[in-house]
């Protein structure tokens, strides 16, 4: 899901990061609007309040409103200097910080709510700040490490998109065009898992409270693992054929024969010398 980059990433690995970055977003929003009567996947209605604010000439909600429209800014600036600076050395750190930085605010808002929280204004607006923070980094490297077809924290554009896309499969020729039935399926699957993360969020904050971020955080910790898993394994394989090609055995090696056997190399072997002997037989 994090490893590979814009162009190079396949229409699986978008729908993987996709559906479960999208659930979180549905989780986060609902999460918050019933804790704190804000919303804080998106930045469409702080704008709106940003503005009506100004007008009305309250400039300690301008102010407000101002900042929190900056922290998700921030977080999807964060992000992409992350994914731009980085990718060179590791695509998967480079992709991993920005939600690692969103698990550890999602967890302080969590564990903060959980024992120090007393609702106050204050609290509030600071704590809103932050998961504001959370979901800009978010969408900020979904769009980065996507070539900007995955966008998460919000289903306006993808509403839109699913509108014109079903508009064109009225005709026989778009229906039949692989790119738009791909672009197609990641939009519903975005839309139906933020849909799903809303609605467990509402079904179970009554009862997990300001728990509901670390089952959030535990989601996202499933996407950076998967990831690490991933690589490790081929790395852990490539290990073991260069010792075996080269015939300079080496931790991997080893260990990778205690787990499957030398049987793993030596069918292979066997193949080869097989088809060899044939070889032999047809010259002579």
């Amino acid at each position: 899901m994090l490893r590979n980059y814009s162009s190079s990433r396949t229409l699986k690995e978008n729908i993987q990061l996709g559906t479960l970055t999208a659930f979180v977003a549905g989780t986060i929003n609902i999460a918050s609007l019933l804790i704190f009567l804000s919303f804080t996947s998106n930045v469409t209605g702080h704008y709106a309040v940003f503005a009506a604010e100004i007008s009305k000439g309250n400039w300690s909600q301008v102010l407000i409103a101002g900042l929190w429209i900056f922290m998700f800014f921030f977080g999807s600036f964060v992000s992409n200097l992350s994914v731009i600076n980085l990718h060179r050395k590791s695509k998967y750190l480079a992709h991993s910080i920005p939600l690692i930085l969103e698990i550890i605010c999602l967890m302080a808002v969590g564990i903060y709510g959980q024992l120090y929280y007393q609702k106050t204004l204050e609290e509030a607006e600071v704590l809103v700040g932050i998961m504001l923070f959370a979901t800009g980094l978010q969408n900020g490297l979904t769009a980065s490490i996507s070539n900007f077809s995955v966008k998460t924290t919000h289903l306006t554009g993808t509403t839109t998109d699913l509108g014109i896309l079903t508009s064109m499969f009225t005709q026989k020729r778009f229906r039949k065009n692989p790119e738009m039935v791909a672009k197609a399926k990641l939009l519903w699957s975005i839309m139906l898992a933020y849909v799903c993360g809303a609605v467990f969020s509402g079904l179970t904050y009554y009862i997990l409270e300001f728990r509901v971020f670390y089952v959030i955080s535990a989601c996202l910790a499933v996407v950076i693992g998967y990831d690490f898993y991933k690589i490790n394994i081929r790395h852990f394989r490539t290990n073991y054929r260069y010792s075996k090609i080269y015939k300079s055995p080496n931790l991997m090696s080893e260990l990778y024969d205690a787990l499957h056997g030398s049987a793993a190399v030596e069918k292979p072997r066997k193949r080869k010398e097989k088809s060899k002997l044939v070889l032999e037989e047809k010259l002579m």
